[in-house]
């Protein structure tokens, strides 16, 4: 796995992650415990700090971007869907962010929600926690029901199994 160090920082993992080959990993940049970056993840994290909570994966194709003024910044137990893109943005929690969405600089996602693919997230939206998230511009549809909640909240657990096996040699 590529990693660079940038202007004197270089990215740090914690215990049990998982970080595939073909995945560039720039300055600041780090993943909490048992967290997955997948195949060509890009995370640069050369002007500011990027943070990736305990047990979440970034899958396929992802870009992880900052401004110098905004950091990037995804809780724990979430999941990013393949191709998407988070710049300079918060995501709380046991979130899933569908394929190819992309959430712009300053938004905030609030816990247990989930963006829907494809959708584009404006620069400084704020959604309330267990919002369902549609749309371009996005937009909160409607509250996840429990059974949504549960569901989509412990999806990251899929991944947590995967990148285990990964790190077992397949």
């Amino acid at each position: 796995m590529p990693t660079y160090p940038y202007r004197g920082a270089s990215p740090s993992f914690g215990a049990g992650c998982f970080v595939a080959p073909s995945c560039d990993v720039i300055g600041r940049v780090e993943l909490g415990d048992n967290a997955s970056l997948w195949h060509g993840v890009v995370a640069r994290g050369d002007m500011n700090r990027i943070v990736v909570g305990e047990g979440s994966n970034v899958q396929d194709l992802t870009m992880l971007h900052v401004t110098e003024e905004l950091p990037l910044l995804v809780g724990a137990g979430v999941t990013v869907g393949h191709q998407a893109i988070l710049h300079a943005c918060a995501v709380e929690d046991r979130c899933l962010v569908g394929m190819g969405a992309v959430v712009l600089d300053g938004a905030l996602i609030g816990e247990g929600c989930v963006v829907s693919a494809g959708s584009v997230v404006p620069p400084g939206k704020r959604y309330p926690p267990r919002s369902m998230i549609r749309g371009n511009p996005a937009r909160a549809i409607r509250p996840l029901t429990d059974e949504e909640a549960e569901r989509y909240g412990n999806h990251h657990r899929i991944y947590l199994a995967l990148k285990d096996e990964y790190l077992a040699g397949g």
